[in-house]
């Protein structure tokens, strides 16, 4: 029940987000496109994620999945606020972020270890949440993870 309400509760801030708090452009790119990238390539990654999990691109959040793909993070409730404390620990720091945290956290205080544990993953990387990823489709994943230590 609580996976639903955290759930619903990012359906109803989400479009709002995207309006008027993103201020970067859409990728001019489609999941098909993507999965035309080389095999190793962060274009193709992206691709097979959405795929994968049955999603679609969301103009001006693409980053948030490129961060998926980077950190090899799952997509469950849990996992998705552990990539919260993943980016707050590598130096993030947003209103959405520190929502989800601060909503998102009390529901699971037994998966707090889980939560520090990415948020010291997140220490250990090399800052790498403000980059333009979209200018990095084509670059191997491996080799990104390599250069930030992710």
């Amino acid at each position: 029940m609580k996976d639903i309400f955290i759930e619903k509760m990012y359906e109803w801030t989400r479009k709002p987000y995207q309006k008027y708090f993103k201020k970067n452009a859409p990728w001019k790119i489609d999941q098909t496109q993507l999965c035309q990238y080389p095999k190793d390539s962060l274009g193709f990654g992206l691709g097979t994620f959405l795929d994968k999990n049955h999603f679609d691109i969301q103009p001006k959040l693409e980053d948030h999945d490129i961060i998926h793909v980077l950190t090899n993070t799952g997509v469950s409730v849990v996992e998705e606020i552990g990539m919260q404390y993943y980016l707050l620990g590598n130096g993030k720091k947003s209103m959405y972020l520190f929502l989800v945290i601060l909503s998102g956290t009390p529901f699971y205080p037994k998966r707090f270890r889980y939560f520090l544990q990415q948020y010291k993953r997140g220490k250990q990387a090399l800052p790498f949440y403000y980059l333009d990823f979209s200018k990095m489709l084509f670059m191997p994943i491996q080799s990104i993870q390599q250069t930030f230590k992710i």
